[in-house]
């Protein structure tokens, strides 16, 4: 007997490929440190956890590069079936340099936000927080198992839940976590659902096992499939902010502090969408007559409903600068899903995906961008109104032409070179794949987010009303606004440096 249970229990004993799971582990010990020294650290010294956080990330960031010579996978399955729970392999990179990129810039301008706050932010918390949602992030696109998958997900959404709410006291702040938190919460319980069933009919949690074996489920189950399919995709698309899972996002992000509005527009969208493509293309791509036509829906209604949104605010209103960020970011978010509803109906469906990729780091560096001049702006003018801007270039050139590029880049205009070519690699992908009246949609969308784009942008160069206020740029708001600053231009100059993403293969 003894014999017998000495080979099974040899099975289950997994090689750990440290190198491999280097980043989201780094992220997450010093998520631990800061929470620990937290309780050592005087007042006087508390921005000092800041400072270990951003070079915890930095370093999360830089121990990439070993990576980047070959695909490694590790927690694998030792009967020769191949089936992994983490790979770092192209897509997996990418995705992680997005979100620990995303996750560095955030966390510069929370350094600015929290000495701003006088002490009234908790500033151990913080910083554990939002290290620990940056390791379940990072950890997120590696997993190729469905078990795992849920778990990185969850351990990047309920620390930010947190993030939004942690202003004491403030009824603003703890609403739109409340909502943020029970529409997460609703979303993840139907795509447990849906993944219960996908393992009872095919009785794996393995994405390459599941896309072998729900081809040929029994008759009897094929409803359950079905089913188990769609729910799953439902957690997803909520993180990603598709309609009509998308209510949250302008409060969520009115109501949280700025560096996490900023974090949750880039990280959570590159977390939603990670999990999105492994779900669809690697686990159920013999689905795709399912989530292809949904996808194509989800995309179209989207982009309309988030450029509308953002064309209905009102510049004098408190908050609009931020609101029409929140609602733009909608709208990016249905260009996003075009090119992995159009890999549903393509023969290349990871042509298809570079392209969501491309856009995805385009859209990072801009929006990121854009997020770190309002967070420069809001120091001055709490309330953040479009008619704050007005009269920027007058107090703050720099600032103000900065901004002006990063919002002709969501536009998709020159001297935004780089939002014009991801706009027409997401365009070329729909038409590809015969996706014609998506691209007729996607085209109709951008003319739209154009006059609200153009508005602002003009808006900056306005004469000011009154004496013009000067914004003065403490050196981590500054390295902030400067580093997306220099990698929108640079990939603006030199375009081929994020398009070759959708001209590789990635899995």
């Amino acid at each position: 007997m003894s014999h017998l249970a000495q080979p099974a229990a040899a099975n289950l004993v997994q090689s750990v490929d440290w190198l491999a799971i280097a980043p989201p582990t780094l992220a997450a010990v010093v998520a631990l440190v800061v929470l620990v020294a937290d309780l050592f650290v005087g007042e006087a010294r508390k921005p000092l956890l800041g400072w270990v956080s951003v070079a915890g990330l930095a370093a999360s960031a830089a121990l990439l590069l070993p990576l980047l010579d070959g695909d490694r996978s590790t927690f694998c399955l030792k009967d020769g079936a191949g089936a992994c729970s983490y790979t770092a392999d192209r897509f997996t990179l990418v995705i992680q340099f997005l979100v620990l990129g995303g996750a560095l810039l955030s966390a510069l301008l929370s350094v600015t936000a929290l000495k701003d706050a006088d002490r009234r932010l908790p500033e151990g918390e913080y910083w554990f927080l939002l290290l620990s949602s940056a390791a379940g992030a990072a950890l997120l696109p590696a997993s190729r198992d469905l078990a795992t998958l849920v778990v990185a997900l969850e351990v990047a959404s309920l620390p930010a839940f947190a993030l939004v709410g942690i202003r004491h006291g403030d009824k603003k702040s703890s609403e739109a976590a409340l909502k943020f938190f029970l529409s997460s919460v609703t979303a993840t319980a139907v795509s447990l659902l849906g993944i219960s069933f996908v393992y009872a009919s095919t009785g794996t949690l393995y994405l390459t096992q599941v896309a072998g074996r729900i081809q040929h489920v029994d008759g009897q189950l094929h409803t359950l499939a079905q089913t188990g399919v769609v729910l799953t995709l439902v957690g997803f698309a909520f993180k990603t902010a598709a309609v009509p899972f998308h209510f949250w996002v302008p409060d969520t992000y009115v109501g949280a502090p700025l560096p996490i509005a900023a974090y949750l527009s880039v990280v959570g969208k590159a977390v939603g969408f990670s999990g999105l493509i492994l779900v669809t293309v690697v686990a159920f791509p013999s689905y795709a007559d399912v989530w292809g036509p949904a996808l194509a829906a989800l995309a179209a209604l989207t982009m309309t409903v988030g450029n509308v949104g953002a064309l209905r605010q009102q510049a004098t209103r408190a908050y609009s600068a931020v609101r029409l960020l929140a609602w733009s970011s909608v709208g990016q978010a249905g260009y996003l899903l075009v090119p992995i509803a159009a890999a549903a109906y393509s023969d290349d469906a990871e042509h298809s995906v570079g392209s969501t990729l491309a856009y995805a780091l385009m859209y990072a560096a801009v929006n990121l961008g854009a997020f770190a001049v309002a967070a420069l702006v809001g120091r001055t003018r709490s309330a953040n109104r479009i008619t704050d801007y007005r009269g920027l270039y007058a107090s703050n050139p720099l600032a103000a032409l900065l901004l002006a590029f990063f919002l002709l880049c969501l536009a998709g205009l020159p001297p935004g070179v780089i939002g014009l070519f991801a706009k027409v690699t997401v365009f070329s992908a729909a038409v590809d794949a015969g996706l014609g009246w998506l691209a007729v949609v996607m085209a109709v969308n951008v003319v739209i987010a154009l006059f609200y784009y153009l508005q602002w942008t003009a808006l900056l160069f306005r004469a000011p009303e009154g004496e013009p206020v000067s914004h003065r740029l403490p050196a981590p708001l500054t390295a902030a606004v400067t580093l997306t600053g220099v990698v929108g231009i640079a990939l603006s100059g030199a375009p081929q440096l994020v398009l070759r993403f959708a001209d590789t293969t990635l899995f």
